[in-house]
């Protein structure tokens, strides 16, 4: 394996004895006395027949040998027992690649842990690349048992999706919705376009519809161990992101031949000018059409429950069927055909009804293009909002990425959670064999790309399928993220997206970010990780920010987010408004004087 310029290769038996001296000069370097290296200096020599007994890992560049590591004991637990680096040659990324190779190489043969025994001083080094302190060795002072979780290969669907590498990401949120008849306006499409960042776990090049910070992309390439990302900001009139880029001939060469997938958001007619794709297929798009495909596929799959969904072509017949619901006692789910994030949906109890001024007056004032009355499925709120998510590859199989926990407010999406134990095991088994059936019959429909089924559950927890999308989502960027920080920190991740944080004060985008990153050394002291998704809504009238935190424990996600709410909160009792935020701002920015000595 080479990176940068640094091959990690396997030990050779005549390099034992100059092996041996790299790890002592590199111990000799954090400051310990003659004495003590010469005690412990047999256990750290390294024999010839260590070099495949204890798997010695060599970074190297140039012919010269720059740090070594060993993977010792078998599965399922196997240890770090060296990782050193010549002193030359530290603070130059190779301890990082030795440590990930060597996660790497554990999960590949078998270990679902790797145990640490540390230097102290090394102890912050393996905490950020994402190990957890265990205690301190009983045996000596100088030394910290940590704990990592291998993450092995990369899921099927990262190769499926995007070949395994690096990937150009377009954010046409507007564009892709704006092809739908009737589609609810969705004013936050810009902002919500951010999240193509994270449309693949690798980008190259992001065309965004709205000016974002350089900042904002290095603080995630730095977290997110990204090679540098170019971003380029295309005014988009009317949303139409792809037709602003393809005006832009030099750009549109430059993406066309880097010979890289391109991640549209949402596929449209303009972004399969940019790649070589099947044709479009989107009628399940349709709330409609998703719901007659789960009528037919739901006899084979007794776990799930389908709600009665019925089309109204009047305001007149919404009226009598409100007034049958109505008069039954019913809740009602009021739909457009086309929507995203629960735009265009309303849940209609029939006090709503009466409130409204009656069934006719509610009937006017909701009546609209392709409209749809679906049955109310009442449930408990602790797995209320399940979704699957899956990508259909261009041989027209289907790759299974994950099941997760949907955050919804009323009928808005919020954020979801994703990773192991998030959702019950019958659930996910339920909900993953539904929604792999959903993603066959995409496929013989000719669709290829992402997609995703939301579901409620009722209250037995069966799951119910609501809709189907046919593009990234918002949890497709929390399941890319988790597969990032797998790869890059070790497996096991919890991701929890939260796409609409109030801040409690109006903050200039710079401001923003120093404010992010304050946020995210108090969750690293936490444990977590914390990343920010949509930096762009900061100066809205109610200003909101996106982040995602990561974390192995649902307790650690909960007390980071708690952190997170805390502190935008308290932004209000520092700022009165937008001004205020930015002579803040600027203050921060600014260098007093010296006064003159006399």
């Amino acid at each position: 394996m080479t990176t940068n310029g640094v091959r990690i290769r396997a030990g050779r038996p005549e390099e034992a004895a100059a092996l041996s001296a790299l790890v002592l000069r590199s111990k000799a370097h954090w400051g310990y006395d003659d004495a003590y290296l010469a005690a412990c200096a047999e256990e750290l020599r390294l024999a010839p027949q260590d070099m495949a007994d204890r798997r010695v890992r060599v970074a190297e560049a140039g012919g010269r040998v720059l740090g070594v590591a060993t993977l010792d004991g078998e599965p399922p637990r196997a240890e770090l027992g060296m990782l050193f680096v010549d002193p030359p040659s530290i603070g130059r990324g190779v301890g990082r690649l030795l440590y990930r190779h060597v996660l790497t190489e554990a999960g590949r043969i078998g270990c679902d842990m790797l145990t640490i025994t540390a230097d102290a001083h090394a102890a912050s080094f393996y905490a950020a690349m994402g190990a957890r302190r265990v205690a301190a060795s009983p045996s000596s002072g100088h030394l910290v048992r940590m704990e990592a979780w291998p993450a092995g290969a990369d899921p099927s669907w990262v190769g499926a999706w995007t070949g395994g590498g690096r990937s150009v990401h377009l954010g046409n949120v507007a564009e892709f919705h704006a092809q739908f008849p009737g589609a609810a306006p969705t004013d936050g499409a810009p902002h919500y376009a951010c999240l193509s960042a994270f449309a693949g776990p690798h980008p190259a090049l992001v065309v965004l519809p709205l000016s974002v910070e350089a900042a904002w992309m290095r603080g995630l390439a730095r977290r997110l161990e990204w090679d540098e990302v170019e971003v380029h900001c295309v005014d988009a009139p009317g949303g139409a992101l792809t037709q602003a880029l393809l005006a832009r001939p030099e750009l549109t060469r430059r993406i066309r031949n880097s010979g890289l997938p391109v991640l549209p958001w949402g596929r449209t007619e303009a972004s399969d000018r940019l790649t070589s794709g099947p044709p479009l297929r989107l009628g399940h798009e349709s709330k409609a059409a998703s719901h007659r495909l789960f009528r037919q596929l739901a006899a084979a799959h007794p776990g799930i429950r389908v709600p009665a969904q019925e089309p109204v072509r009047s305001w007149r017949e919404l009226a009598r069927v409100l007034e049958a619901r109505v008069s039954a006692g019913l809740t009602s789910v009021i739909k457009g055909e086309y929507g995203v994030g629960g735009s265009g949906t309303s849940v209609l109890t029939p006090g709503d009804v009466l409130s409204a001024g009656g069934t006719r007056a509610a009937a006017r004032r909701l009546f609209g293009e392709g409209l749809l009355v679906e049955e109310y499925v009442p449930g408990a709120d602790l797995y209320r909002n399940p979704t699957f998510d899956g990508v259909i590859a261009e041989d027209g199989t289907v790759h299974v990425v994950g099941t997760g926990l949907m955050e919804v407010t009323g009928t808005a999406y919020r954020g979801v959670t994703v990773g192991p134990g998030v959702l019950p095991a019958e659930l996910t088994a339920t909900a993953t064999a539904f929604g792999t059936a959903v993603g066959e019959a995409l496929s013989a429909d000719g669709y290829r790309g992402w997609y995703d089924v939301d579901f409620v559950t009722d209250t037995s927890g069966r799951p119910a399928p609501t809709e189907i999308n046919l593009r990234l989502t918002g949890p497709a960027a929390a399941f890319v993220l988790q597969s990032r920080l797998d790869g890059v920190r070790g497996g096991r991740h919890l991701v929890r997206t939260l796409d609409c944080l109030p801040l409690g004060a109006r903050l200039p985008a710079p401001a923003l970010l120093e404010h992010c990153d304050g946020l995210a050394r108090r969750c690293g002291s936490l444990g977590a990780v914390l990343l920010t998704t949509i930096p762009t809504a900061s100066l809205e009238p109610a200003p909101y920010v996106g982040v995602a935190l990561a974390a192995r424990s649902r307790q650690v996600l909960d007390e980071a987010e708690a952190l997170v709410r805390f502190g935008n909160g308290v932004l209000g009792e520092l700022f009165t408004g937008q001004a205020s935020a930015a002579t803040w701002a600027s203050r921060r920015r600014t260098r007093r004087p010296r006064p003159r000595r006399p």
